[in-house]
């Protein structure tokens, strides 16, 4: 769905990308990729494994982007999360030697709250949904002088993103297709950003967490309300209004995946691969395993598996 009419710039380039990863590269992992065989598709699948990245999920990349370098004032970082950012920027200020404050929603699962407080970030439950997080965010931010780190819709953060689509194009630069799991869209925003022009990106949805389908479909930014399996990390109601322009320029589509088919991915990558991933870092996978997404029989697929801030005994009813 690439949108050639677009005049404005947008928030996010090849440039500005290569700057932030010359800028990150020393505090963040190069994820590896690996080659894996799917039942019913003629070539091999690249996955990147990104949730190998510090804190079991992408979002560092963006945290550091947003930090490194920058005037932090004496009262430090704020950000609003469903939990992977928040553990992220938490990471990242602790390394920098900078105080954070993380406001999260009520129903942020356990071990992502335990992961955000294990690197010394206070940690505020605000609200049952990210929007009300961010709000209360917002108001700290404003009485306290602090820098806000948004989840996805900032420049910063969608360079720090985009690094991923840089390592990927070095790693496996055969690829056709990306399909990239969609919350914010600070993901799909920054990999979009610098495959302009190159492998075809995919945006893939639950259809209960559906923010850029819904936009796509309308034309402009539209609120959903979001619910379901992986509604902890991609449970935005909206997208990103920098995201937004990114999409329509660079993703091809949105394909929407259903709950059980999540867990279905998550099952196979735990038995074929023995990786455990949460909801939200399957759900790429879901589109090709599904049929949400057929490939052409020659086409090259890669895939960013993006997360696994998860509990692990949901894996354990199966014996090694």
């Amino acid at each position: 769905m690439q949108d050639t009419a677009q005049t404005e710039p947008l928030a996010a380039s090849r440039a500005s990308i290569a700057a932030a990863h010359e800028r990150i590269a020393s505090v963040i992992r190069r994820t590896p990729v690996i080659d894996v065989n799917v039942a019913g598709i003629a070539t091999p699948v690249t996955l990147k494994l990104e949730l190998l990245q510090h804190t079991g999920s992408f979002k560092p990349r963006g945290a550091f982007a947003n930090l490194v370098g920058a005037d932090v004032p004496a009262a430090g970082v704020a950000a609003a999360s469903g939990g992977n950012h928040g553990a992220a920027v938490a990471f990242a200020a602790r390394a920098l030697g900078i105080p954070a404050h993380i406001f999260v929603p009520e129903a942020t699962p356990k071990p992502k709250l335990a992961r955000i407080e294990s690197y010394g970030a206070k940690v505020v439950l605000a609200g049952e949904r990210y929007a009300a997080a961010l709000a209360r965010c917002d108001g700290f931010v404003e009485e306290s002088g602090a820098l806000a780190v948004h989840a996805y819709d900032s420049p910063a953060t969608l360079d720090g993103q985009g690094t991923i689509g840089l390592e990927l194009e070095e790693q496996a630069p055969d690829l056709d297709t990306l399909l990239v799991a969609v919350g914010g869209g600070g993901l799909i925003g920054g990999i979009a950003a610098w495959c302009h022009g190159g492998p075809k990106v995919v945006g893939v949805e639950p259809a209960t967490c559906n923010a850029l389908h819904a936009a796509l479909a309308a034309g402009r930014l539209a609120d959903v309300t979001p619910s379901g399996y992986a509604v902890d990390s991609l449970g935005a109601s909206r997208v990103g209004a920098l995201v937004f322009p990114l999409a329509r320029a660079s993703v091809d589509h949105v394909a929407l995946v259903e709950d059980a088919d999540i867990a279905r991915a998550q099952a196979w990558l735990w038995s074929e691969l023995r990786l455990i991933t949460e909801p939200g870092g399957a759900t790429a996978l879901a589109a090709l395993l599904s049929g949400a997404y057929v490939p052409a029989p020659d086409e090259r697929v890669g895939i960013i598996v993006c997360g696994a801030n998860t509990d692990p005994a949901i894996f354990a009813k199966e014996s090694p």
